[in-house]
């Protein structure tokens, strides 16, 4: 006769003979008391603890269930009545997110649809109500957009780009083959300066921007060039499709924004939005102080709160994937156009939205197999533009915001022009052919509220340091502008007084010259003195004696449009340090070869910088319209 074995024993055994996990007999069905309860199924007796059915499982009438007693086992009941009612739960949250998932296509296209329809029904009415006071470019721009993106959600992009690339194919590189080999470079070097040429001496002579002057502009652009040529380090290597291609771009975006009525709506529209930011900063300031804080501009309690907000506005864009998509759209274009490693191009294109340091921490993972051409260009391309964060800054300082802007995205094909002229590539590159932006889980935040909070502490310390370091700094000029002052005393140096601002002013005498600034001694000597500020200091001083020192508040409109542009950028000596400082951080192993190309890179991101505002002093017609009220 077979002795019925319980379903515990019937359980695998450990090679050694032993149960492979050890069990309290008390536990065991064989050694538990029989009696009838009306809340345990049948399993209960068979050895199925597992399995518990509650009285509500239970089919049928259930009022004669007497209540629990001690015997009846009534406080694990309880437990495991309320253990059921959260399985219940989490069943329905189950139910509830298959549900979505199953509905998932239909509810996407359902929301898109209704975005789409809300921007189409705002536009059709701004169009209707406000296009005479408001105009009709800039709501379109953001209705197409709009509908772009959607669009591409359900259609591949391919659909667009490979017709383009038929056409392309099948018209241009044609006739770029008909060209001899030898001469293709050089046509295409006439063709850029031709279109330089007419772009900038077709128009109408206005005041003091003459052909003259636009002449002396261009000259200073040549000079600089032939400069970059002859210092190179490697003149048989230089790509001229990088350099011609960079130039053309950077010429074009000038033209585009100093010389069209849509160009300078859409960047009056994005300056405009730049000091909203501003106001938005004060609404935070208000409620931290009091309401007459409104009317107070001092640097800390205007322009350092409203670094702090963008920043964690920027870290919010790049948590929600809205940054990368910009850059890694800008990083494509001048990596298929210009052809630079992805690397590179990915870090030209986010240094004026995100900064010197941050935009070398989006290629992380390469930055330890670099070649010395590209650590050469992406410490150039921090040097040559200014992050969106102090760019904020130098608006609330009174700086003109659509000069900042448009000299921003200049110094993306600029910056690569000039750095693989003065450092060409001469080794393979790890990410030639390829853009990759790669995932950051390190850093990466756990919600959009986390990014936020994030993106606070962040512009907490950016504020920080930055208004440590201008309390430093401008001390420090202070007291070698009077030890100057003290010594230049005794050799009868008194009109002007003996200072580094007159120091560095006859040092850059020449620059301000070639940049095409009117041929006064009072302007160039100016301008001369805001350069060398802003190479020995940093930009910040600079600009602020540009808006604030009375000495500088005759300068003639066009000295100061050009001076706004040749400001622009990260190149000084204390971002030098900041820049050596980050990227042997992230590659300690590459320290010896930043080092190497830091000095390089500084002064050829100041070529960047003064190309852009040569570029500038060839196109501008109307001065004054930068410094007056632009469009909303």
């Amino acid at each position: 006769m077979e002795t019925s074995t319980s379903p515990v024993e019937k359980r695998p055994q450990s090679p050694g003979g032993s149960r492979s996990r050890s069990r309290d007999p008390a536990l065991d069905p064989a050694n538990e008391h029989q009696h009838q309860h009306t809340h345990h199924t049948a399993f209960a007796t068979m050895g199925r603890e597992d399995d518990v059915a509650y009285t509500k499982d239970l089919p049928g009438d259930q009022s004669n269930i007497p209540n629990p007693s001690p015997l009846n086992h009534g406080e694990k009941a309880q437990d495991a009545s309320a253990e059921y009612e959260e399985d219940v739960e989490q069943g329905q949250r189950r139910n509830l997110k298959g549900l979505y998932l199953r509905f998932k296509p239909q509810i996407r296209i359902l929301t898109h649809a209704i975005i789409w329809l809300l921007f189409t029904g705002w536009w059709i009415a701004g169009l209707i109500l406000r296009r005479k006071d408001l105009g009709w470019v800039v709501p379109f721009l953001v209705w197409l957009a709009i509908s772009l993106r959607i669009l591409f959600f359900y259609i591949p992009i391919s659909l667009v780009s490979k017709p383009m690339h038929w056409v392309w194919n099948h018209t241009a590189t044609p006739f770029v083959n008909l060209i001899p080999q030898k001469f293709r470079t050089p046509a295409a070097a006439a063709l850029v300066v031709a279109v330089i040429i007419i772009g900038a001496f077709a128009s109408e002579e206005t005041l003091d921007n003459n052909r003259e002057n636009r002449a002396v502009s261009l000259f200073g652009l040549v000079v600089l060039i032939a400069g970059l040529w002859v210092t190179s380090r490697d003149r048989k290597n230089i790509v001229w499709q990088t350099v011609i291609v960079g130039m053309l771009f950077q010429f074009i975006i000038a033209l585009f924004v100093l010389r069209t009525g849509v160009g300078f709506d859409i960047f009056g529209f994005i300056s405009q939005r730049a000091a909203d930011l501003l106001d938005f900063a004060r609404a935070g300031v208000v409620f931290l102080t009091n309401e007459e804080s409104r009317n107070v501009f001092w640097f800390l309690v205007s322009v350092i709160p409203a670094i702090i907000f963008f920043v964690s506005l920027v870290q919010l864009l790049f948590y929600a994937g809205v940054l990368q998509w910009f850059i890694g759209k800008f990083a494509v274009f001048f990596f298929w156009s210009m052809k630079v490693s992805g690397a590179e191009a990915v870090v030209a294109a986010a240094s004026p939205f995100i900064g010197q340091g941050e935009s070398a921490m989006l290629i992380r993972p390469f930055v330890n197999h670099l070649t010395m051409a590209e650590i050469h260009q992406i410490m150039c391309s921090g040097f040559a533009t200014i992050a969106g964060s102090v760019l904020i800054a130098y608006v609330g300082m009174g700086v003109n915001p659509q000069a900042l802007i448009s000299s921003c995205v200049m110094s993306i094909p600029a910056s690569l022009a000039v750095s693989k002229m003065r450092y060409p590539e001469t080794e393979e590159t790890l990410t030639a052919g390829r853009v990759v932006i790669p995932d950051d889980d390190e850093h990466r935040a756990s919600n959009a509220l986390h990014a936020f909070t994030q993106g606070a502490w962040l512009g907490l310390k950016i504020g920080t340091m930055i208004a440590a370091t201008l309390l430093c700094i401008i001390s420090l000029l202070a007291l070698a502008n009077g030890l100057l002052t003290w010594w230049g005393r005794y050799l009868n140096i008194n009109d002007p007084t003996l200072t580094i601002e007159l120091i560095v002013g006859y040092l850059c005498y020449p620059i301000a010259f070639l940049l095409g600034v009117p041929r006064t001694e009072d302007d160039l000597l100016k301008v001369g003195q805001l350069l060398g500020i802003k190479l020995i200091a940093n930009e910040f001083v600079a600009y602020d004696a540009l808006q604030n020192d009375p000495q500088y508040a005759n300068l003639s409109p066009r000295s100061r449009l050009i001076v706004t542009y040749a400001l622009c950028g990260f190149a000084n000596i204390g971002s030098l340090g900041n820049q050596i400082g980050v990227l042997s951080q992230i590659a300690p192993g590459r320290s010896g070869d930043v080092s190497r190309v830091a000095v390089s890179a500084m002064l050829t991101g100041a070529l960047s910088t003064l190309s852009s505002a040569s570029v500038a002093g060839l196109l501008v017609t109307d001065q004054a319209l930068y410094f007056s009220e632009g469009p909303a």
